[in-house]
């Protein structure tokens, strides 16, 4: 692999971190939505 191909490959490999966190968060957000209105009916 070539410094060029390596380098796409960590901006790669930093975007899927960053997406996965935000995917983590709007899970769990769900699931605090979810808890909230059952407790509330």
């Amino acid at each position: 692999m070539d410094v060029s191909g390596a380098k796409r490959l960590k901006e790669l490999e930093a975007g899927n971190a960053r997406l996965k966190k935000l995917l983590a968060e709007s899970m769990l957000e769900q699931e605090v939505t979810r808890e909230a209105l059952r407790k509330k009916w």
